[in-house]
């Protein structure tokens, strides 16, 4: 891990993402202000997927495979960093639901609830034998995916691709007064490297306490500072913050 003191400057080469009700980019201002009345759809799947792989993957599962695609360039396959506050937490719910009335439980659907089963089917998917890290990150929201994928620059790659999502928490969980889910799901992926035609930003900490959610608000947050003029973005929680700024 690298040192948090200092201050990183990377560049964003490209960047995609789903929400229900944003098709493309430009979406994204006029879906922020209509999020209450945004309809639940399913997330669009490359033809790049195979057919018996696209069979496999719940709806938050599409939602990454959706954004993610559009920023991987063909065959080049790159390190990944998955980040996730719940990952398919809902469907392991669904399964103990399924238990305590005393049915099966196949190890199939097991194996796609775990928190790195989205990352094992983009790996097969994509044919992706590079790295892949599968983070939880708490409440340290999504700096984290940023701070391991600057170490995987620092390690001599030329590009690792970020996705950061979340779905909304099943109503059994008390997440309430905790600021843990957002009202949608939502994926981002961002591919990141040194140098390059892009949006360049720089990242660095800051002692300053916050409370601006965890991780599947922070998704939103950062959607929003990508698509606007807002020159930074500051996140974090109650021990500190990171801030992000356009150079």
């Amino acid at each position: 891990m690298m040192a948090a003191s200092r201050e990183f400057e990377f560049v964003v080469r490209k960047w995609n993402a789903w929400v229900p009700g944003m098709k493309c980019h430009p979406d994204w201002h006029d879906w922020f202000n209509n999020q209450d009345a945004t309809e639940p759809e399913l997330a669009l799947i490359s033809t790049h997927v195979p057919k018996l792989l696209q069979r496999r993957l719940s709806p938050l599962a599409r939602a990454v495979f959706n954004a993610a695609d559009a920023c991987i360039d063909g065959d080049v396959a790159m390190p990944v960093v998955f980040s996730s506050a719940h990952g398919e937490v809902n469907k392991s719910l669904e399964m103990l639901k399924d238990m305590q009335r005393g049915e099966d439980i196949s190890p199939t659907a097991f194996s796609l609830s775990v928190h790195n089963a989205i990352s094992g089917l983009f790996s097969i998917a994509y044919s992706n034998h590079q790295e892949i890290t599968v983070l939880a990150p708490g409440q340290d929201g999504i700096a984290a995916a940023f701070i391991e994928a600057l170490g995987l620059l620092q390690e001599g790659h030329d590009d690792v691709l970020i996705i950061l999502y979340d779905e909304p928490l099943s109503e059994f969980y008390p997440y309430l007064p905790f600021a843990l889910t957002a009202k949608t799901s939502g994926a981002l992926a961002l591919k990141i490297s040194w140098t390059g035609n892009g949006l360049p930003l720089q990242l660095c900490r800051s002692p300053e306490h916050r409370n601006d959610g965890e991780h599947a608000l922070q998704i939103f947050s950062f959607l929003q500072f990508l698509v606007t003029d807002e020159p930074s973005l500051q996140l974090g929680n109650h021990r500190h913050s990171w801030v992000w700024q356009k150079k």
